[in-house]
């Protein structure tokens, strides 16, 4: 859980650099400016320039985050017995690893395709860590049973959860390509962008209202698979706000609303402290919701399913009853 917990303000921090371009205020890695990372002077740091500051910054809490993995790995070997929930801290520990070296590979080549690639790997990690903590929670370790009768409609809940889940990161992969597009891209090929990104977001939100639906009618009683189900369609709403307010602060308001006032008054300003806290706010969110299917998507394989063709049977045990 303290692993979850320092992700995802990582994973602000990181959208932070991308919002203010500052992923070059540091021009060497590992090392900061010629010192070593951890002994570059807290003064100069804490005095710098904004994008100096939250560079050097995102290094820090990054290193952080390393640390935290090998410690959840040391525990994991030292207290759990399970050999597959080792071997995942170790997964879990490589891809923190290749994080960073994606980053520093970004600063010494300079490439906006490793900082796409290293975007879009953080969420990858942020999902990883949410699974283990899942895998080593209470309710998965001892097998509490749902209190609620066995449902025909649990596999096709659970499939919808996955898929849910694909569709969230495919999006997230989508939003990169405008997160980092080229100043020289051709026209036509940012509006299919922009097209494609907002065909997935119709997709993913016909998905997470049926899989509020099933669950809400299927699994009222039971709050631990209910509440993240409801959480995700609250999440996914705002995200729906934030990226239209995304849209807004970088490139306007569309041309329909312009005969309003405050459409032609809106200028937008670069690197401001909205478009900053929006676009990165619709960047993190993504982020939540990707983990938020993939906990109601684990969590749903502790459901029981009912066995085939059980109903009928189910229904005539009850009249004899």
């Amino acid at each position: 859980m303290l692993l979850v917990c320092a992700t995802f303000p990582l994973i602000w921090v990181g959208g932070l650099v991308t919002t203010y371009e500052a992923g070059m205020a540091v021009p060497d890695w590992p090392n900061t400016y010629g010192y070593n990372m951890f002994l570059y002077p807290w003064q100069t740091w804490l005095t710098a320039p904004w994008d100096l500051f939250i560079e050097h910054g995102h290094r820090l809490f990054g290193a952080v985050v390393g640390m935290l993995t090998i410690l959840l790995v040391v525990v994991a070997y030292r207290y759990d017995r399970r050999p597959w929930f080792r071997r995942a801290t170790l997964a879990a520990l490589a891809l923190v690893i290749a994080q960073g070296v994606l980053g520093g590979l970004r600063v010494r080549l300079d490439q906006r395709l490793l900082a796409q690639i290293h975007g879009c790997v953080a969420p990858a990690f942020f999902a990883v860590t949410v699974a283990l903590c899942v895998f080593s929670s209470p309710r998965w370790l001892t097998g509490v049973k749902p209190s609620h009768k066995p449902a025909r409609g649990t596999a096709r809940f659970q499939r919808l959860a996955f898929l849910t889940f694909a569709i969230a990161y495919v999006q997230l992969v989508l939003g990169s390509q405008l997160r980092h597009v080229r100043p020289t891209v051709d026209v036509t090929a940012f509006r299919a962008s922009v097209w494609l990104h907002l065909f997935m977001a119709a997709a993913l939100s016909v998905h997470v209202l049926l899989l509020t639906v099933r669950g809400t009618r299927s699994f009222s009683s039971e709050a631990w698979i209910l509440t993240p189900t409801l959480a995700l369609a609250a999440l996914l709403l705002a995200q729906l706000a934030l990226g239209a307010g995304a849209w807004i602060v970088n490139y306007g308001f569309p041309t329909w609303f312009a005969r309003y006032a405050y459409a032609q008054d809106f200028v937008v300003t670069h690197e401001g402290r909205t478009q900053a806290l929006v676009t990165t706010g619709h960047v993190a969110t993504g982020s939540l919701i990707l983990v938020t299917s993939l906990v109601v998507a684990l969590r749903s394989l502790l459901l029981p399913a009912a066995p085939p063709h059980s109903n009928a049977r189910l229904a005539a045990s009850e009249a004899l009853a």
